[in-house]
């Protein structure tokens, strides 16, 4: 039972986590002047989580079985579109990936219905644009 499905995620999280707090966060966080909370605070707290779970999960893994094969590649599958989509908003923009990004997974997960597809595809990167951009001020790609 050394090579457990909660093993390998456990030290992949432990990993992951400690590569955010030790070499992500503090090379593209920014510093800011003023305020109560410094900026790489919250992302600093989700990082210490995030390895302090992944290292628990590791030492003490649960009695779970790995997944089928099949739902190890549809969730390969689920990965690469998200990649695929980040990189084309790099390119296109958020507001013209976004959507075809959204009706590509909401279709890959089986949703059919037209109401949900469509405030799926509209409504939520519209909120999503207008939150980020209007309210907080911020760019998005």
């Amino acid at each position: 039972m050394l090579t457990s499905a909660d093993r390998i995620s456990g030290i992949f999280f432990l990993l992951f986590g400690l590569a955010m707090y030790l070499y992500v966060n503090p090379n593209y966080i920014e510093a800011t002047e003023g305020g109560n909370i410094s900026p790489n605070t919250v992302p600093n707290i989700v990082s210490i989580v995030m390895a302090v779970c992944g290292g628990l999960l590791a030492l003490k893994p649960t009695n779970h079985r790995a997944h089928s094969s099949r739902s190890m590649a549809i969730t390969g599958f689920y990965v690469a579109l998200l990649t695929v989509g980040l990189y084309a908003m790099s390119w296109f923009g958020f507001e013209y990936v976004a959507p075809v990004l959204a009706l590509a997974i909401m279709w890959a997960i089986g949703e059919r219905r037209p109401l949900w597809l469509g405030l799926g595809v509209v409504v939520v990167p519209a909120v999503i644009w207008f939150l980020v951009t209007q309210i907080l001020g911020r760019a998005l790609p």
